[in-house]
């Protein structure tokens, strides 16, 4: 995509890759059933002699694989623009390697051979955060903004959070404070500022929430973010975490008008984190939205093991960040390689549409990886040789309230080994970007099939990992959905839902 020529425009839809001069083509969002979904337009193949440079934002948003999953528990095929597939293969937080003492980020590379087009390879690029010592750091600020309209009493929502916020307040310290507003029939605050050692208090207000009423959800952030402005901790976390199916129907409901308002909020250093739940009306455009203009992250919580995953075993990569404003740069060597198309990281087609809109680098949380694949064509008289430079990279970042911009340089290789030589995480992350691939249909997936995602999958995936175990079930969910091998339903009366 080529960069804006109007300067900093907040108010512009972001993108989340740029190729740099080359030019867009794009449309809106898709909606399925009574859902919403940002349309995607999938990343090109791009030739380096036209198009040297290209760049990504990083993020930990996570919320694609959760419901990509909920569809194929349903038995059902997943909307093509709810897969992200960036967010399925980081999901896994793959790869982690702790960066050098006193450094924030580690970078590292592998060339690799492309499993479903014989004639690519793989660049697997990874970055690494530093881990933050959670008993050494300042303490945090978090309003629970929690959405109680009548559309939220379901037990996959009201229920479901009630119980998520839960485990995370048994998590916190004595130095840390909850603020809960809800919105339902009205905004108010349910929960003044209370001490982390006061968790039965938190709990039991917690306990008592029950959902009824519209859902004012422009007012209830603009609430939220006073309370978290009054209480704010300076040089701790300030964080609004939004709790909801998204659906709002009263006041700013457009994601235009809510960017708008999620920009100016986010000016005063309260951050945000966004957990979606429910199905048949998650509106998931918005919630991405408010996570991307928000300095913040999101989530799809589809059951309780999922709002464990986020809110406890990942704890501090989903509250606690290290650096603000990430972005990687790459410069392909056209010596090296002919051509590349980055995997995932797809545009929204109203900001590849929007010439105003511009490249906004993500939030990185304490601990986390992010892998980012690209499908490269070697260079017509490239010879395999050890060493080669392949693509100068370039990480880009802000940390914290320090105003300088710092940089980390790092030189990809040619360091080829065939695909069933690498290390079994990027094998695996092979894998599951096939898997996404494949559910969008996509057109540069080329000798991919069930059976090799398959393959690939069960040779590659940690048995000790229940999460990567898990994958391996959804990819025969999926074959047999996609495959037309589901068992046919018994007859009979169909039972009312609850």
């Amino acid at each position: 995509m080529k960069p804006s020529a109007a300067g900093n425009n907040k108010s512009a839809p972001k993108l989340s890759s740029l190729t740099e001069n080359k030019k867009r083509d794009g449309r809106l969002y898709a909606h399925f059933d009574n859902e919403t979904y940002f349309q995607l337009a999938e990343n090109e193949n791009v030739l380096v002699k036209d198009y040297p440079n290209t760049s990504f934002s990083l993020n930990v948003n996570k919320a694609s694989y959760s419901n990509v999953r909920r569809f194929l528990n349903m038995k059902s095929k997943v909307p093509v623009d709810a897969v992200r597939v960036e967010e399925l293969i980081n999901y896994f937080n793959l790869q982690y390697k702790e960066p050098a003492p006193g450094n924030v980020f580690r970078i590292e590379s592998q060339l690799s051979s492309c499993p479903w087009n014989a004639n690519k390879n793989l660049l697997f690029v990874n970055v690494s955060a530093k881990k933050l010592d959670l008993g050494k750091t300042a303490p945090g600020n978090f309003v629970f903004l929690i959405d109680v309209s009548g559309s939220m009493d379901m037990p996959n929502r009201l229920p479901l959070l009630k119980a998520a916020f839960q485990l995370f307040v048994k998590n916190l310290r004595p130095v840390d404070k909850v603020s809960i507003v809800i919105y339902g029939g009205s905004v108010g605050i349910w929960l003044d500022p209370t001490s982390g050692a006061d968790k039965e208090k938190i709990i039991q207000s917690i306990e008592e929430l029950e959902a009824s009423g519209d859902t004012p959800g422009e007012s209830a952030i603009r609430a939220a973010y006073t309370v978290a402005e009054k209480t704010f901790i300076e040089g701790g976390t300030n964080r609004v975490i939004l709790a909801t199916d998204g659906d709002f129907n009263v006041g700013e409901t457009s994601e235009k008008d809510l960017e708008e308002l999620i920009t100016k909020k986010k000016q005063s250093g309260v951050y945000l984190t966004c957990l979606g739940v429910g199905m048949g009306n998650f509106k998931d455009s918005k919630l991405q939205a408010l996570a991307k203009k928000g300095n913040g992250n999101y989530a799809y919580l589809d059951d309780i093991n999922e709002a464990q995953k986020v809110l406890v075993k990942e704890l501090t990569q989903t509250m606690y960040g290290v650096a603000d404003d990430v972005s990687m740069q790459l410069e392909f060597n056209p010596a090296a390689v002919k051509e590349y198309r980055l995997i995932g990281f797809d545009n929204r087609r109203d900001a590849i549409a929007d010439d105003k809109s511009e490249l906004e680098g993500g939030d990185i949380g304490s601990g986390n990886s992010t892998l980012a694949i690209f499908e490269i064509l070697p260079a017509d008289t490239a010879k395999l040789n050890t060493g080669n430079i392949i693509a100068s990279i370039k990480l880009k970042y802000n940390c914290g309230n320090d105003t300088l911009s710092h940089m980390l340089r790092y030189t990809a290789i040619d360091n080829y080994k065939p695909i069933d030589d690498i290390d079994k995480e990027l094998k695996f992350a092979s894998a599951v970007a096939m898997f996404g691939l494949t559910l969008r249909n996509s057109v540069y997936i080329h000798q991919a099939n069930w059976p090799l995602i398959k393959a690939i999958a069960q040779s590659s995936a940690n048995e000790s990992d229940f999460l990567q175990q898990q994958f391996v079930k959804q990819v025969l969910n999926a074959e047999m959905i996609y495959s037309d091998k589901l068992p046919a339903r018994k007859k009979g009366r169909r039972k009312a839902a609850n």
